[in-house]
Parts: C-alpha cells; sequence; structure tokens
C-alpha cells in the first residue's frame, strides 16, 4: 500500500512544479504584454509638456509662453511705443511718412509686428491708409519710412499710427547683431539737398543689402524730410557711402540729421 501512495505523492509534487512553471511562463508573457500595451498607449496619448501643446505647464507664465519657452506672454513685456509720426510733401501733390519705433525692452525682440498708418484731413476725415510690418530688435529706436504714400491734392492735416496688437510675438533675444556706425554725415545744397553718411562695419563678414534711413529735423525737433537707401554691401571691417537726394528745398531750415542702419534681426 506505501508504493501506491508514494507514487501518488511524487505525481502531485511533479503536476505542482509543472503548475507553477506554467504560471511563471505566463505570469512573465502576460507581464510582457501589459508592457508592450502600456508603452504603446503612452506613446499614443501622452505627450510630453512643450512650449507649442496649447497648453500653460512646465511654469510657464502663460499658454505656451515664458517659463522656459522662448517666446515671452506679451503682459510682461513694454509694448512697442510710437515716438513720433509725421506726414512730409517732399513736392506738391506727393506726401510721404516718417515714425519712430521704440523698443525699450532689454531682451526681448519681435519680427512682423503690424501696423496700420492712416492720414487725416483737417475735417478729420481719411485721406489714406496703409498697413505694414516692422521688425524691432532689443533696446531699439526703428524708423518706417513710407515713400508716396499718398498721392493728390487733398490737404493732410495729420497722420496716426497703430499697431494690431494680436500680431505681437515676442521672444527672449540676445542682441548679437552687428553695431553698425554711422560717421562723416553731411548735409549740402539747398534747391536740391543731398546728404551723405559712411557706413562701417566691424565684422569679419561681409554685410549685405542693409536698409538705411536719413531724417532731417528743424530746430524745434519736427522732422522736415527724410528718404532711405539701401546698401548692397559693407564689406568686412570697412564702411560703404550712402547718399540721399531730395529735389525741391526743404519746408525749413535743417537743425540735424540722423542716419539710421538697419540691421535685420536673424
Amino acid at each position: 500500500m506505501q508504493k501506491p501512495r508514494k507514487r501518488f505523492l511524487l505525481y502531485t509534487i511533479r503536476m505542482s512544479w509543472a503548475a507553477r512553471r506554467q504560471f511563471i511562463i505566463v505570469s512573465i508573457i502576460g507581464a510582457v504584454v501589459v508592457g508592450i500595451i502600456a508603452v504603446t498607449l503612452i506613446a499614443t496619448l501622452y505627450h510630453a509638456p512643450s512650449c507649442m501643446d496649447n497648453k500653460q505647464n512646465q511654469g510657464e507664465e502663460g499658454i505656451d509662453c515664458g517659463g522656459p519657452c522662448s517666446h515671452l506672454c506679451t503682459p510682461s513685456v513694454a509694448a512697442p511705443s510710437v515716438r513720433f509720426v509725421r506726414q512730409l510733401t517732399p513736392v506738391q501733390g506727393r506726401t510721404d511718412v516718417i515714425a519712430y519705433i521704440d523698443n525699450v525692452n532689454a531682451s526681448a525682440a519681435m519680427k512682423g509686428a503690424k501696423f496700420t498708418i492712416t492720414l487725416y484731413g483737417p475735417d478729420n476725415i481719411v485721406v489714406a491708409k496703409k498697413d505694414g510690418t516692422v521688425d524691432l530688435p532689443p533696446k531699439s529706436t526703428v524708423p518706417v519710412f513710407v515713400p508716396d504714400f499718398y498721392s493728390g491734392f487733398q490737404t493732410v492735416a495729420r497722420a496716426f499710427i497703430t499697431f494690431d496688437d494680436s500680431s505681437f510675438t515676442w521672444y527672449r533675444y540676445s542682441d548679437m547683431r552687428p553695431v553698425l556706425s554711422t560717421s562723416n554725415v553731411a548735409l549740402s545744397g539747398d534747391a536740391a539737398p543731398r546728404l551723405t553718411a559712411d557706413i562701417s562695419n566691424p565684422t569679419a563678414l561681409s554685410l549685405f543689402r542693409i536698409p538705411v534711413v536719413a531724417t532731417v529735423f528743424d530746430a524745434n525737433n519736427n522732422a522736415i524730410a527724410a528718404s532711405a537707401t539701401v546698401l548692397e554691401e559693407i564689406p568686412p571691417m570697412g564702411s560703404a557711402p550712402a547718399v540721399f537726394t531730395w529735389n525741391a528745398p526743404f519746408p525749413a531750415a535743417p537743425a540735424r540729421e540722423e542716419v539710421i542702419p538697419l540691421v535685420p534681426l536673424p
């Protein structure tokens, strides 16, 4: 009677070990399957926080702005300000516009800020209106010159500029643009004024197609004339001449001139 019982116990032990081994194998396979499913779901459904996910997360000050993002939240940045905007009549029947835009932020820049310039007559009727864009480097004054803004003989009493705040996208920028210097500014001629200046490039690389704006002011600091040109190339460690001309006398005696080269934002 002992032998059958011993065989039964041995069979039971063997069966228990086989069942445990099967359970272990099934458990391992199940864990692998669950792991694969979890990884697939995470990859499919989970998106790591970023500066383009339309959510305020990862320490951002607003939705996708501030904190670790390069874009800055508009409320935390000083808005651009208009130093002046003035209509000019270099010849009868033509109106130009010159404006100075200030960006007082030391490390915030903006590309393509949209603006609208409107000319009004003496009766506050709109004479002409045009849209444009301007780049604003950090800590800068940017002249906006629009030649031949209006052609016609309707009297223009004032000019006004407004910005489209919805177009503002400020971003952090350490201003590493080359600082171009202006020298040898000279104004000559009365009947057909001519303004010349040298624009110097302190870098070891050539600079191409650099816009330059010249503005002439009277003794009351009012802009009385403006013009613009583009320097096709300024050689490395060298300079290029900028020349501005007008076909008619200025409406007032010139007191000073400003020549501002505009280095584009990258």
